[in-house]
């Protein structure tokens, strides 16, 4: 699939997302709720209640992640964090008040619905030190050497050229600066009928890079001290619904996918 479609695909996945947040329903990028009434095995129990609790309910309701990068950051007073892919804005309004009025957090994402919510967000939550940004994270729109630290939460995995975004990512930290997202990443073989999946591509899941190639591409980039730290790791029956759920064999392909897939925080630096 080419590049441009697929990021029409996940655009129009998550502008419909965004609709649905503004009346703070449920949603979820990584599939959809379980229909026994139980937590979604990627998107739920990311965030501790105290630490949304002066947020807005639709800033939590589009909350579309795999992690909670801004806690795993160690963000500090005074500096400037970049959030790409920051769909409804949660990730940037938490990091905009761990740096405080002497820092800033931007957000970046390419889908105006989504925009349009983390602004709004943004006003009913009264934070100052905030601004998001229309673009895409394989073209980010700021200067060479203009952030501190860069988070991303499950969007990485989205992009059809992450040698790209890492690229990116690089050229606006600062050296010396930390590149501190959550994503999906993979360990081992993926079944190629995963691979073709769009609805698991866009759902944090197809897209997910195995851990090898992920380092790589890191250290390609430029970057050193690279860590992959599981937060969450995926079994068989976290496996077999979003499988189902995508019109897959899950009794055939789950046995093969068994802990294969994780929630990780992946960690790197610029040399300074």
């Amino acid at each position: 699939m080419a590049d441009r479609e697929l990021k029409e695909i996940v655009k129009d996945k998550y502008g419909k997302a965004a609709l649905r947040a503004s009346g703070a329903s449920a949603s979820s990028c990584c599939g959809t709720a379980s229909t026994r009434g139980e937590a979604h095995p990627i998107t739920s129990n990311l965030y501790a209640r105290g630490e949304t609790a002066d947020l807005p309910a639709e800033a939590v309701a589009a909350s579309l992640g795999c992690g909670n990068p801004t806690a795993l950051a160690e963000l500090r007073p005074g500096e400037v964090v970049l959030d790409l892919g920051s769909g409804g804005g949660i990730d940037v309004l938490l990091s905009a008040k761990r740096v405080g009025p002497t820092g800033k957090a931007y957000g970046l994402d390419m889908t105006d619905e989504m925009l349009a919510l983390a602004r709004e967000n943004q006003k009913k939550a009264g934070v100052a030190n905030a601004e998001f940004l229309k673009g895409e994270i394989e073209s980010v729109p700021l200067p060479d050497a203009s952030v501190d630290v860069i988070i991303s939460n499950c969007v990485i995995n989205l992009s059809g050229d992450k040698d790209r975004v890492l690229a990116e990512a690089f050229r606006v930290l600062k050296p010396g600066g930390r590149f501190a997202v959550s994503d999906v990443v993979v360990r081992g073989d993926v079944p190629a009928a995963i691979r073709r999946s769009v609805e698991l591509w866009i759902g944090c899941v197809a897209g997910a890079l195995e851990e090898r190639e992920y380092r790589e591409k890191l250290a390609k980039a430029g970057f050193e001290a690279i860590g992959v730290e599981p937060t969450r790791v995926y079994k068989v029956e976290d496996a077999r619904e979003f499988l189902a759920g995508a019109g897959l064999d899950a009794d055939s392909i789950a046995p093969q996918v068994d802990g294969k897939f994780m929630s990780a925080f992946v960690r790197a630096r610029k040399p300074a």
